[in-house]
């Protein structure tokens, strides 16, 4: 019985681990509130966030007041980021907003974490809500934030929310063109674009074709059989490549590393019936868990 005893110990401590792990994991954030949220931002009373509209205006100001309570800092003057431009016959005024959590050992390398807040709008007298895309998205930021609170990341952590996805990627577009730190002191660009449901339990990434470290972290994350990150949609399988398709495009075309976390297209993919209600909220709580899993990875390890 002595010689057995160190080995229960043992397995007593690697039990002791394991659950405290999964406990700090399920405490990341509140998970109440990140579903709040998307229950907010997908609400009829914002109007589907067109770009240009009172409904997109709300929506800035609704990131800003979060970033804030959340201790995010601003990037830029007031958080925001303004731009225009024009598209087809009309032009339009959009904004992007972003902040900031220093890093505590690679203050001047930034990992980037994106999500555009903008939608469809108003279309014949329906509003497109835009609760998977991309409020999902958003609302991750905000649970982030919300970790990054207790524990502060080692490099410095620009969480953006991207005006004008919809009309082409102008958000992106405009914050690479005019980079508000050094392109090349930008480690990688995660960005999150329709993360919050799957028929199938899957959460794709994009973008380990070309990063092997990366590609190696998210093979070693868990699957189980009510979640599973899949490496797909680049360029190299047979399935619909994803490169181009949100806002790490922008990045990709600077050389910037990225990493696209995103679901496929669903029966309420662009229509009206994008709403709180049909997102699968187990499913985007393991989602976001997954999220700040790679990106922990990552930021102790680059």
């Amino acid at each position: 019985m002595l010689k057995q005893a160190p080995i229960c110990i043992l397995l007593c401590l690697i039990g002791y681990l394991a659950n405290s792990q999964t406990q700090l994991q399920q405490n990341w954030f509140n998970e109440s509130e990140l579903l709040k949220h998307v229950k907010t931002l997908s609400s009829d009373a914002f109007e589907g966030r067109r770009t240009g509209t009172k409904g997109a205006e709300k929506a800035k100001k609704y990131i800003i007041n979060q970033f804030h309570a959340l201790g995010v800092k601003p990037l830029t003057n007031k958080y925001s980021q303004d731009f225009s431009f024009g598209r087809r016959t009309k032009q339009y005024e959009a904004t992007n907003v972003l902040g900031y959590i220093k890093g505590t050992k690679h203050k001047k390398k930034y990992i980037v974490i994106s999500a555009h807040y903008d939608h469809e709008g108003i279309k014949q007298g329906q509003i497109y809500n835009g609760a998977d895309d991309n409020a999902s998205g958003v609302g991750a930021l905000f649970s982030l934030a919300e970790y990054f609170k207790n524990n502060p990341p080692e490099h410095t952590v620009i969480l953006a929310a991207f005006d004008a996805e919809e009309l082409g990627l102008k958000g992106s577009n405009y914050f690479t063109k005019n980079p508000l730190v050094p392109l090349r002191n930008i480690i990688v660009n995660l960005n999150l674009d329709m993360i919050s449901r799957s028929e199938k339990k899957e959460l794709f990434v994009v973008g380990t074709e070309t990063n092997e470290h990366f590609k190696s972290i998210i093979e070693s994350y868990k699957k189980t059989p009510d979640f599973k990150l899949v490496i797909g949609h680049d360029s190299n399988d047979k399935l619909e490549n994803w490169t181009y398709s949100s806002d790490h495009a922008n990045f990709y075309k600077k050389d910037v590393p990225f990493l696209y976390f995103g679901v496929e297209d669903h029966k309420d993919y662009h229509e009206p019936t994008d709403d709180y209600e049909n997102i699968l909220p187990k499913f985007y709580i393991k989602a976001v868990n997954a999220i700040i899993s790679v990106f922990k990875t990552i930021d102790t390890t680059l």
